[in-house]
């Protein structure tokens, strides 16, 4: 009996480090602009609340999944966030260092409950129903989704295209989500069967592209605001 949970436990670790690649991505993303003393703040606590949600979200995965658009949605709102991280990233404004956390771990929570109905619908199954191999196997994944994130910050701050390839990451998640949709996602594949794959690189090149615009509109406005300033001064 306690072999079977022991080898019940690996295999549902193995299968959140495998799963939970994505989610370091956000993390890194949402908190490469914070100071260095507030990442790790950042980190933890955008990590815990996603791990939470995730646990409750166990419970209604089989059900969400059966919804028509629910992960059409949740595809939006990836793209969403995934166009807002990437266009900040030579924007930094002077803002509070208390609300910069705070939008950092707000991200964080979102994009990991987006990314986490194909997860944890992997994980239940993988558990046979064991609540306890669930919970176990997420609080043990923490550290190691922590530590993937912490890496990936001090890789982005030395190879800034890493950031542009994270970026990528989630549009092309985001297209994947979309092709799972109980809904969408057959009519996409039998009216169009190359959008198995087009869908999916396409929507990562266009968060590359819209973000880097959207980064560029507002690097102008912040530059005709500062030049404004500076006259009036």
């Amino acid at each position: 009996m306690e072999g079977d949970l022991l080898v019940g436990l690996l295999k549902l670790i193995l299968i959140n480090i495998v799963l939970s690649g994505d989610n370091a991505v956000v993390i890194a993303l949402a908190c490469r602009n914070l100071p260095a003393d507030q990442q790790k703040k950042a980190v933890f606590w955008g990590s815990c609340g996603a791990i939470l949600l995730r646990i409750l979200l166990t419970f209604a995965a089989v059900w969400l999944l059966q919804v028509p658009f629910v992960q059409v949605a949740g595809a939006l709102l990836l793209l969403y966030i995934a166009v807002n991280l990437l266009k900040g990233e030579d924007h930094t404004e002077a803002l509070k260092a208390s609300s910069k956390i705070g939008e950092a771990i707000r991200t964080i929570i979102v994009a990991d409950l987006v990314m986490s109905l194909d997860n944890v619908l992997a994980v239940a199954g993988a558990a046979g129903g064991n609540l306890l191999l669930i919970v176990a196997g997420l609080a043990i994944s923490i550290p190691l989704i922590v530590w993937g994130s912490q890496l990936l910050m001090r890789l982005m701050n030395r190879f800034p295209v890493i950031v542009l390839l994270g970026a990528a990451l989630l549009g092309y998640t985001a297209g994947e989500m979309a092709l799972s949709d109980k809904a969408v996602g057959h009519w996409i594949e039998a009216s169009f069967p190359a959008g198995h794959y087009m869908l999916p690189i396409g929507l990562a090149v266009m968060v590359v592209v819209v973000g880097k615009l959207a980064g560029r509109r507002l690097e102008k406005e912040h530059a005709q605001k500062e030049a404004e300033n500076h006259s009036v001064s």
